[in-house]
C-alpha cells in the first residue's frame, strides 16, 4: 500500500467557498449595471476610479517609451524564451486522423478559443511577468482576440502599473483595462456594452476573490484554474548549499502572507543550517514582516524524512506548485516525481528563474492540484474537436452492433437513426 502523507504536509487554509458570498453580488452587479458597477467597485476596492477603464493607446506607448533599457532587454529575452518553448515543446499537430476501416475515419482537430481575457494581479506586487506568461502561449495557440485586465493604481493616476503596460506594448496587446478583482472577471465573462465584449475564456492568477469569481462564473466562461497562494517545496540532501536553499524558500514567501515554503530533507544538519540562514537573511530583508507571516504560518515548515524514498513520497503527496530538487543525483530524483506544477532540477535552477526567464510557464496549479492539473500553456487555450466521416459502407460494417447497443440502453431512437440508413430493418422492429 502506498504511503499517503497528504493529510500531514503543511498546507494553507484557502477557503474559496467562503469568498463566494462576497463575490457573487459583485459579479451580478457587473452583469446588470455594467460600467456603473465597475466605477463603484473600483472606488471601493482600488481607491481610485480611472479616467477611462480601457487604457488609452497613448498611455501604453508612453509606458514602453519610459521603460528602463536594461529592464526592457530582460523582458524581451523572457518573452523570446517563453515563445520558443510555446512554439516548440508545447506545439501539437493541428490535425490528426485515424483510418479505422474502409470508409471509416475519425479526425482530431485542435482549435484555439476565439477571445480570451487575461488577468494580471496588481496588489502586493504588480506582476508584469504574468502578462507575458498569459499572452505568449495564447498568441502561440492562435487566439484571435486578447484583452488584459489589471487593477488601476492610485499612484499612477488610475492607470495600471507602467511596467505592466510596457509589457503589453512589447507583446502587441492594445486592449488593456484598468479593472481589478472579481469585477474584472465578471466584465470578461458577461461583457460590458460599449466597453468590453465578452470573452470565451479567462486566465491568470489572482487573490481569493478573483479565484472565487472564476468559480462562480465557470460555465458562463471558461477558466484555466483556481490558483491559490504561491508555494515552493525544496527537496534537498546534505549536498545542498543551505544559503541557496534558504534564499529560494524566502523568494516565494515574498509573494503573499499566505505563500507557502516547505523544505523536505533527510539531513537534520542541513535543516538546522537552513533555519539559521533564513534567520540571517531576514535580518536585512525589506519585506521581513510579510515573510515572518508566510514562513511562520501553518502552510510553511521543514519536513524531516528518513530517506530519499520517504522524501519522494512526501513530495508527491504535497504536489507543489514549484518543486526544487537539490540532491546529489537531482536529475534522476526529479525524474521519479509524479506530482508538481513545475520541477526545477539542480542548484542552478531556482524558482525565480521560472518566474521570469526560463521559458517555462509560471501560471501553475497550487494547493495540491498538481496531482490532476497542469500549468498554463499553449494547449490551455485550445479545444479538441473530433471530426467523424463515415461513408455508407463504413457505417454498414458496424450498424448491427450499434443497433444492439442502443437497444440494450433502451434508446430506440438511436437504433432507428442507424437502421433507416441501412434500408433493411422496418421501423417497428427497432425498439427498446
Amino acid at each position: 500500500m502506498l504511503d499517503d502523507y497528504s493529510a500531514v504536509v503543511p498546507r494553507a487554509s484557502f477557503d474559496v467557498a467562503a469568498a463566494l458570498a462576497s463575490v457573487v453580488p459583485i459579479c451580478d452587479g457587473v452583469r446588470t449595471r455594467g460600467a456603473d458597477a465597475l466605477r463603484e467597485y473600483s472606488q471601493a476596492f482600488d481607491r481610485v476610479v480611472p479616467p477611462s477603464f480601457r487604457v488609452p493607446a497613448s498611455a501604453i506607448a508612453d509606458a514602453l517609451a519610459g521603460l528602463d533599457p536594461s529592464l526592457r532587454a530582460a523582458i524581451e529575452e523572457a518573452i523570446h524564451r517563453r515563445r520558443v518553448v510555446a512554439e516548440t515543446c508545447e506545439a501539437e499537430p493541428a490535425w490528426r486522423e485515424a483510418a479505422l476501416a474502409e470508409g471509416a475515419r475519425v479526425g482530431y482537430r485542435i482549435q484555439p478559443v476565439r477571445r480570451v481575457g487575461l488577468y494580471v494581479p496588481g496588489g502586493l506586487a504588480p506582476l508584469a511577468s504574468s502578462v507575458l506568461m498569459n499572452v505568449v502561449p495564447a498568441q502561440a495557440a492562435g487566439v484571435e482576440s486578447i484583452a488584459v485586465a489589471t487593477p488601476p493604481q492610485a499612484e499612477f493616476g488610475g492607470l495600471p502599473h507602467p511596467v505592466v503596460l510596457a509589457v503589453c506594448a512589447l507583446l502587441g496587446v492594445d486592449e488593456v483595462y484598468a479593472v481589478g478583482g472579481a469585477q474584472a472577471v465578471a466584465m470578461f465573462a458577461y461583457g460590458v456594452p460599449g466597453l468590453c465584449p465578452r470573452v470565451d475564456m479567462v486566465t491568470g492568477p489572482g487573490n481569493i476573490y478573483v479565484v472565487a469569481a472564476k468559480r462562480a462564473l465557470r460555465g458562463v466562461v471558461g477558466i484555466d484554474s483556481e490558483a491559490g497562494p504561491s508555494e515552493i517545496c525544496v527537496w534537498a540532501d546534505d549536498s545542498a548549499n543551505p544559503a541557496w536553499v534558504a534564499a529560494d524558500l524566502i523568494s516565494q514567501a515574498e509573494h503573499d502572507p499566505l505563500a507557502a515554503s516547505v523544505f523536505v530533507t533527510d539531513s537534520p544538519g542541513l535543516a538546522r543550517a537552513v533555519e539559521d540562514e533564513i534567520a540571517a537573511q531576514l535580518e536585512t530583508h525589506p519585506l521581513a514582516e510579510r515573510l515572518g507571516q508566510s514562513l511562520g504560518g501553518e502552510q510553511s515548515g521543514i519536513v524531516l524524512v528518513a530517506d530519499a524514498a520517504q522524501a519522494l513520497a512526501v513530495v508527491d503527496a504535497y504536489a507543489a506548485e514549484h518543486l526544487e530538487v537539490q540532491t546529489r543525483d537531482a536529475a534522476a530524483d526529479a525524474a521519479r516525481v509524479r506530482n508538481a506544477g513545475a520541477i526545477f532540477v539542480g542548484p542552478y535552477s531556482p524558482v525565480p528563474l521560472g518566474d521570469y526567464s526560463s521559458g517555462s510557464t509560471h501560471v501553475l496549479p497550487t494547493g495540491g492540484a498538481a496531482r490532476f492539473s497542469s500549468g498554463l500553456t499553449r494547449r490551455s487555450f485550445c479545444r479538441d474537436i473530433h471530426v467523424i466521416a463515415y461513408d455508407a459502407a463504413g457505417l454498414a460494417a458496424i450498424s448491427d452492433g450499434i443497433i444492439d447497443f442502443a437497444r440494450a440502453e433502451h434508446l430506440p431512437g438511436h437504433a432507428l437513426a442507424i437502421a433507416l440508413r441501412q434500408g433493411t430493418t422496418p421501423r417497428k422492429d427497432v425498439g427498446a
